[in-house]
């Protein structure tokens, strides 16, 4: 018996980011990106979070003192931590570029692949690229 021959269906993926700071990376997820939390525990310190808009859900593990490395240049194209499909993605783009918190890496462009796609650097150096198929 094969893995194709079993009743197995894989639904769903979530990213896994290490922060210094849940309470703050919280915040910013929220105020920027309109994300709701649900740290563990409730009170600060938290532990854990699950981070969620719309169909999206990003989970956030506490690791007081980690600095992620900058690696968006060892590859040609960059390194990407989430890629999210996302519906409006030019007026998504319009609203966060000029905002002081958020650092855009790569501007709104259309890719090769088919989808027009923009990057943004949370406060942790996550990169997150906001994709929509046009």
């Amino acid at each position: 018996m094969t893995l194709a021959d079993l009743n197995v269906k894989l639904r769903h993926v979530t990213p896994v980011l290490l922060v210094d700071d849940i309470a703050a990376t919280m915040e910013w997820y929220k105020a920027t990106l309109g994300f709701h939390g649900d740290p563990v525990p409730t009170s600060p310190p938290h532990s854990f979070c699950i981070l969620r808009r719309d169909d999206v859900v990003i989970f956030l593990q506490q690791l007081t003192g980690y600095r992620r490395p900058d690696l968006y240049a060892a590859r040609e194209g960059g390194v990407w931590s989430a890629y999210i499909r996302t519906q409006g993605v030019e007026a998504l783009y319009e609203t966060l570029r000029s905002r002081p918190d958020v650092a855009v890496i790569h501007p709104l462009h259309r890719q090769p692949y088919g989808e027009t796609e923009f990057e943004i650097r949370d406060p942790n150096g996550y990169v997150l690229v906001f994709a929509e198929r046009v």
